[in-house]
């Protein structure tokens, strides 16, 4: 499965200069936030895939005016094709904005997920906008990481963690990171390509109460 990665920054390349050939083969949009709600509403009728997305801390927009024809996945375990998504948006409170938590904020709607992480035997996939404290984060409030994101890692060991909320200018700039739990780390800033083998995920048996979980957050 081919994976398109989005965050951040509007690139001419993907809206003003698009050609198909600069998304052939791609499966699957996923945003990691702070994104013109009419990009994305370009790049899935132009790619002609679906977009899945959570908000960046500038995306209070979105309340009134949400990206049509893509898919939130907030507070989520969202399925495609057996690729479990689960979706953490907003950054570190250094504000009053709405997309915006302090570490107890995220740690709570992390346990409100319990059960249905149970449900789902995990996820494949972590798609926040902010990092992982410690893995591409920087030092400044803003842009600080959250702690219990390494610990969600710990936990259920995802093939991949996506992230946004970082822009390269902006200092230290990691594109790929290695998390102790075996995930990697992207910084999906700009766009990104990245490919999963279709037998390293939706292998698994899935229960009833997965199957009937997944009848309202499946593709």
């Amino acid at each position: 499965m081919k994976l398109l990665l989005v965050a951040d920054h509007e690139e001419s390349r993907l809206w003003d200069y698009y050609q198909a050939s600069k998304t052939e083969g791609v499966d699957l949009i996923l945003s990691c936030g702070d994104l013109d709600p009419a990009y994305l509403e370009f790049l899935t009728t132009m790619v002609n895939k679906p977009l899945l997305y959570v908000r960046g801390n500038h995306d209070d927009k979105y309340e009134m005016r949400p990206p049509e024809g893509c898919i939130a996945v907030e507070d989520m375990v969202y399925d495609y094709y057996g690729l479990r998504i689960l979706g953490l948006g907003g950054s570190y409170r250094y504000g009053s904005r709405t997309n915006m938590y302090t570490e107890a904020e995220m740690e709570k709607r992390i346990r409100k997920l319990r059960n249905t992480l149970k449900v789902t035997g995990g996820f494949d996939i972590l798609l926040t906008h902010a990092p992982a404290l410690g893995y591409g984060d920087l030092e400044d409030l803003p842009h600080r990481g959250f702690d219990c994101f390494n610990d969600l890692l710990e936990t259920y060991h995802p093939m991949y963690m996506f992230h946004g909320h970082v822009h390269r200018e902006y200092g230290p700039f990691h594109r790929t990171l290695s998390h102790p739990s075996g995930t990697q780390i992207i910084n999906a800033y700009g766009s990104w390509m990245v490919e999963i083998p279709d037998e390293s995920f939706g292998q698994a048996e899935k229960s009833l109460m997965y199957r009937l979980y997944m009848r309202k957050h499946t593709y």
